[in-house]
């Protein structure tokens, strides 16, 4: 199963849906009636309404169809928000149609052809009714007309805080990911987008989701700013329950990073758009979850009782562990999901995917409630997705590298591991025989050694240990953590060792 970074967020447009008149009434309780009637019949794909030509279009042709950034809406007006719109072809079979709000009354956005320069492309007319791709949002952010993210491809949608360019992507829902019988991708069919006040701090998007299995409710209030913060509501009716559905999903790519010990016969040290799964746990236990590219897919489930958080994140920040001046990985956003309320039990679930180059995007993260209500009855839930570069970390220490590999010449038989850690705390502190690593090695390898020691050229801590498998060839389950007596120092690093 694998996801090509350059068709995830152009693939599986569901179907269009009613088109509403300029003077429907229009709120959240009427949009999650709209999502449970959908329910509770069958599940219709529509029909293919885009004129053939423009599905023949490739990718660079289709990217040479471009919004005229003069005909954005609101910006006449000088509303601190606008939006743009993308093109129906390509991959976008099935358009999307978007509506504003003033009030509580809604009106649909026609499609034009004098919205968008064509370049070189030769396309027939469109239908004013046929709808768009998808919508872009702008907002002064770092300077006026910035773009601040895009809803774009079944339920995905990507967001920017300042000074960050665009990497790992969310999606309204997760589906069966990462299960033998193939993943079901829902559809965003429908937007409404609140008209600003010309003091509006945030944008209220809505939206109405549609697949085989789910139909739901959501409701976007969208913060800019340094942390770009996104809360969101949603109601789901399932016409039957999936065998995983995975809540707040996160999208993201990772090829090969620090703990990675095979060469990819790239010149950069490091290419990956996060670089581990961070979670805070419902018993407050902050864990760090390196993320990897293994050879085959490999999923893991952290059990949990009312999570505080989690997220992708980006941990690494200097230019000079990426090297690479056109994709700029060092400022790539991280995505952290937290809670609204009690979620109950369940466990956050990673799935990490073969990526044979950075154009797949191999790694989801998502919540997994630990049951479902029966088949049509409400799913609700709240939570607020942060976008930011470094505002979200444990507060006590934290890892800042994983490295592992063999010695050929001095016990070649064990395995062998480097965790270095850093945080406020630790970096003030000198040698200190009681600081003192906790390491935990699960079925399938015994703890040959260990060791602690202050990194006096940096000032972290490095952890090395190593392992002695056993032979079975099982993955191991490796866990570790600095300690001065009682306190933990840190958060707790997770890695499954696969032999």
């Amino acid at each position: 199963m694998k996801f090509s970074r350059n068709l995830l967020l152009l693939a599986c447009l569901g179907a269009a849906c009613m088109q509403a008149r300029a003077d429907d009434v229009f709120d959240f309780e009427v949009l999650r009636f709209q999502a449970k009637m959908l329910a509770a019949k069958p599940f219709v794909q529509s029909p293919v309404s885009v004129p053939e030509p423009l599905l023949k279009l490739n990718y660079d042709q289709y990217r040479d169809i471009r919004f005229k950034p003069s005909e954005s809406l609101w910006r006449r007006e000088r509303l601190p928000f606008e939006l743009q719109f993308f093109h129906p072809g390509f991959t976008f079979d099935r358009p999307v149609h978007i509506h504003t709000l003033q009030g509580k009354s809604a009106e649909p956005v026609p499609f034009s052809s004098s919205l968008f320069d064509y370049g070189i492309n030769r396309v027939p007319s469109v239908p004013s009714t046929t709808g768009f791709a998808g919508l872009r949002i702008l907002y002064a952010l770092n300077k006026p007309g910035d773009e601040l993210g895009s809803f774009l491809g079944a339920s995905y949608f990507r967001f920017l805080c300042q000074r960050a360019i665009y990497g790992l992507s969310a999606r309204g829902l997760a589906l069966n990911t990462g299960e033998q019988g193939g993943e079901e991708f829902p559809v965003f069919r429908e937007f409404w987008v609140e008209r600003p006040s010309p003091d509006s701090k945030t944008l209220n998007v809505y939206a109405l989701l549609d697949g085989p299995s789910v139909a739901g409710a959501y409701r976007f209030q969208i913060t800019p700013g340094a942390d770009t913060v996104i809360q969101i509501h949603e109601v789901l009716y399932c016409r039957r329950n999936p065998a995983v559905l995975g809540v707040a999903p996160l999208t993201s790519m990772f090829w090969h990073g620090k703990n990675t010990n095979q060469s990819f016969d790239d010149f950069r040290p490091e290419v990956h758009d996060s670089d581990g799964l961070m979670m805070f746990t419902g018993a407050e236990e902050w864990l760090w979850r390196p993320l990897s590219n293994p050879n085959a897919t490999r999923v893991a489930s952290f059990s949990d009782q009312n999570p505080k958080g989690f997220g992708l994140i980006q941990r690494e920040r200097r230019f000079e562990n990426y090297q690479d001046l056109e994709a700029d990985y060092h400022m790539r956003p991280s995505a952290w999901v937290e809670p609204v309320g009690l979620w109950g039990g369940g466990s956050v679930r990673l799935v990490e995917l073969h990526a044979p180059d950075e154009s797949y995007d191999n790694i989801t993260a998502f919540w997994v409630p630990e049951s479902l209500p029966a088949a049509g009855e409400p799913i609700e839930l709240t939570y607020k997705l942060h976008w930011f570069l470094d505002q979200i970390h444990p507060p006590a220490g934290y890892v800042v590298a994983t490295r592992h590999g063999r010695t050929a010449t001095q016990e070649s038989d064990l395995e062998r591991f480097f965790i270095d850690f850093d945080g406020s705390y630790l970096g003030k502190q000198g040698p200190d025989p009681q600081i003192e690593p906790v390491v935990t090695v699960g079925p399938g390898a015994t703890l040959a050694n260990s060791t602690i020691q202050k990194n006096p050229f940096n000032g972290t801590w490095r952890v090395a240990f190593a392992i002695r498998p056993d032979g079975t060839g099982k993955p191991v389950e490796l866990r570790c953590y600095l300690r001065k007596q009682p306190h933990a120092l840190t958060e707790t690093w997770s890695y499954l060792w696969q032999p």
